[in-house]
């Protein structure tokens, strides 16, 4: 089982010591997110400062831009890094999409995202064999490129894209058309296997392709600082009418409405109270910091190929009970 983790929210001129440090403790990836920071300027430097780590955007919201921008800044990263970056791409919600981006919601978002999937590598395949640029779809209709705007080829043209989704829609895309899906931190074993893994494979065999790479980011809770946390960011989650599935499969969807319900009121420090022992222990693994990897281990081996904790890895703070992590999920 590969282990990632993901760069904490920090300024670019601490990208190099994150990423060294990283690839240091053993690491497979490092993540970026669309969250404080943009998610792409750091994997220049991570290409730079760093000779094995693969890395990636976990995630960047692809609704934010056009197709070739995110084509031409993948195809960048690629060559810089030997072929270590991955793609990562996700849709963010109609309300972050139209207020914060200030871009339209479509009509149908999975049908959107699936050309912007295709049209990428439509840009990558002009790129690397010459071929004419010819995309054709509903939402895109990308047919020039001349020599002063193309790249050229690249030795390592094969540039992974994963996406991220909660419910069966993007889980069956995924399957459709992607190489790796993020399984959102707000799911349960239960909910992954049950619900997004057949939907996944649904949509793999729609499209005659394996089985996408799941890379998992999963809570952990190990004091009781963590374990409130953990509370309030399920609540949080749980808030999302948007992710109300997870909630309604376990028989917690009264739950779930109360918490938009205070949400919409703005009672953030009322929420977490209602996510109680039973709902902090199915969404979380909470435990003792040695025991942690071997219920990792039992909860998501044959399941996840990679998995990531949600709080990211900090140089210097409880490097010990990372390398143990490590070296456990690594045997």
């Amino acid at each position: 089982m590969f282990v990632d983790t993901t760069l904490p929210p920090v300024g670019l001129r601490d990208v190099s010591q994150a990423a060294r440090a990283a690839e240091s403790m053993g690491f497979d990836a490092l993540w970026t997110t669309e969250t404080q920071h943009d998610p792409f300027l750091p994997g220049a430097l991570i290409a730079e400062h760093t000779r094995r780590l693969r890395f990636g955007t976990a995630i960047a919201v692809g609704f934010a831009r056009s197709p070739a921008t995110m084509a031409y800044t993948a195809w960048d990263l690629a060559q810089a890094s030997g072929g270590r970056f991955i793609l990562g791409l996700g849709t963010q919600v109609r309300a972050h999409i139209r207020r914060r981006f200030g871009m339209d919601w479509p009509a149908s978002p999975v049908g959107k995202f699936r050309e912007q999937i295709q049209s990428i590598r439509a840009f990558w395949e002009t790129w690397q064999t010459g071929a004419p640029l010819n995309f054709r779809g509903e939402y895109y209709k990308l047919t020039l490129m001349s020599p002063f705007f193309n790249p050229g080829p690249i030795e390592t043209p094969d540039i992974p894209i994963y996406i991220a989704g909660v419910n069966t829609g993007m889980a069956r895309l995924a399957g459709e058309v992607a190489d790796g899906f993020f399984v959102h931190p707000f799911h349960t074993p239960r909910y992954l296997r049950e619900v997004l893994l057949p939907a996944i494979e649904k949509g793999a065999a729609r499209s005659g392709r394996p089985r996408p790479v799941f890379s998992t980011t999963v809570f952990a809770a190990t004091t009781e600082e963590e374990r409130a946390f953990t509370r309030q960011q399920i609540a949080f989650y749980a808030s999302t009418p948007s992710y109300r599935a997870v909630m309604r499969l376990h028989g917690w969807e009264d739950v779930a409405e109360e918490l938009s319900r205070l949400a919409a009121q703005g009672r953030w420090m009322e929420m977490p109270a209602l996510v109680n022992d039973e709902m902090l222990t199915t969404f979380a693994v909470v435990a003792a910091p040695e025991e942690v990897p071997s219920l990792l281990l039992a909860r998501y081996r044959g399941l996840s190929e990679r998995i990531a904790l949600y709080t990211p890895y900090i140089p210097g703070q409880r490097d010990a009970f990372w390398k143990r992590l490590i070296t456990v999920l690594h045997e």
